[in-house]
């Protein structure tokens, strides 16, 4: 079966285009010393095709050789041997790069900037005019869950909401290639579950996307093919369909049965096999479905946070018709709302009538309770008098000395 239509029933959408958007042949990259001798062989040999569409994952243990591949794919390492191409590119090509959106698997963000100011900054290199980058960063807040936290600057976050900001900046310009290296790191499970809803409406509308994770749930949940690395090679790759089904096996679901009915249907599966091979037990879900739905049902009141929220539509213009009808706008909707509703807050400009204000209780404000004493104000000093005082004063001690200088 070709792997596209494989993939459209493992992952109920649409199947990918088989527009080829990377093509890696014979990929090598070796790491040399300061003599170039060669130290490490990152990646040796890796060839694989990823389409329009389609979610690629790249798994493997640390130092596998998944980031060195994602870097050179971004044209930030060159291959030593082999061949690269992104949208019939090289990597380095500047008009391709206007097409990807990286999420690294640490944020660097200026930590003076705030979630708006940095989402502007990022939008103003892609050179998207200024209505834009306004409309997209009010978007992509909304949809991360940090519209509220819009003036603080991004030093104070948390590691969760660094990733959060980290992927609005990933997709400020809309781009066809999204590369997400661990993007639901530090993240809640809420949150996790928004990011997997993201990447699945991202491939719904046509978009690529690779994903490197060591959550090999996430993994499971959204793609549609992957690769699994161990020393710098590729040791096995398909879809998921391919590589984790178990063909010896069978499983049969039906509702609770009443014990007689059961009992006929084991004797009828012990007659072609062994007893000790059959299995009966209550299905499971997953972890992540039974928090989600008890959070779902905690959650009576919503209550203000100064941290992230959760809850939110994947932004507008990046849905576009991939839901399946046209994408609207929150505020919009918010404004209309509020102006429909006679209850609804009124924000007017006519100046209010001021409260008239108890004169005797401003005076007790204002005024002290005890006049604070003054010091005194220096005398006048008389020059004249002062001057004839110190005069008779040394005639009388003249008269007392004998008054020898007036005799001379």
């Amino acid at each position: 079966m070709p792997v596209a239509e494989t993939i459209a029933q493992t992952t109920n959408r649409p199947a990918p285009s088989q527009e080829v958007v990377i093509a890696v042949r014979g990929l090598t990259k070796v790491f040399k010393d300061f003599w170039g001798r060669p130290k490490a062989r990152a990646v040796d040999n890796v060839n694989f095709e990823v389409r329009r569409g389609e979610v690629f994952g790249l798994l493997g243990p640390n130092g596998s050789g998944k980031s060195t591949t994602v870097k050179m794919l971004l044209g930030l390492l060159y291959p030593t041997k082999g061949h690269i191409e992104v949208f019939n590119h090289s990597p380095r090509h500047v008009a391709t790069k206007s097409r990807i959106g990286y999420l690294p698997e640490e944020s660097y963000l200026y930590r003076y900037l705030n979630s708006h100011e940095t989402l502007d900054f990022f939008g103003n290199l892609f050179r998207l005019p200024g209505a834009e980058r306004e409309k997209r960063a009010e978007q992509l807040l909304e949809m991360v869950g940090l519209s509220q936290t819009r003036t603080r600057a991004v030093g104070e976050f948390s590691k969760g909401m660094q990733r959060r900001i980290g992927l609005a900046q990933a997709l400020i310009n809309d781009p066809d290639l999204v590369i997400l290296d661990e993007p639901t790191a530090g993240l809640d499970p809420i949150g996790c579950r928004e990011v997997k809803d993201l990447i699945l409406a991202l491939a719904r509308r046509g978009k690529t996307v690779i994903l490197s994770s060591h959550l090999l749930s996430d993994v499971e949940d959204v793609c549609d093919r992957v690769v699994i690395y161990y020393g710098g090679r590729i040791q096995a790759m398909g879809t998921l369909q391919e590589l984790l089904a178990k063909p010896d096996a069978v499983r049969i679901t039906a509702p609770v049965l009443p014990r007689a009915t059961m009992e006929r249907v084991l004797e009828i599966i012990r007659k072609d096999v062994d007893e000790s091979n059959v299995r009966i037990d209550n299905p499971t879900q997953n972890l992540e479905s039974y928090f989600l739905d008890v959070v779902q049902k905690a959650r009576q009141a919503a209550e203000e946070t100064s941290g992230a929220t959760s809850g939110h539509k994947v932004a507008d213009y990046l849905r576009g018709d991939a839901e399946g009808k046209p994408a609207t706008d929150k505020i919009l909707e918010r404004l209309t709302s509020s102006q429909a509703s006679s209850s609804a807050p009124v924000i007017s400009s006519v100046p209010q009538p001021v409260e008239a204000v108890d004169t005797k209780k401003l005076e007790a404000l204002t005024l002290p309770k005890e006049p604070t004493p003054q010091p005194p104000a220096p005398a006048k000093v008389d020059v004249e008098k002062t001057k004839a005082e110190l005069e008779k004063a040394n005639e009388k001690l003249s008269s007392l000395l004998g008054n020898p200088g007036k005799d001379k």
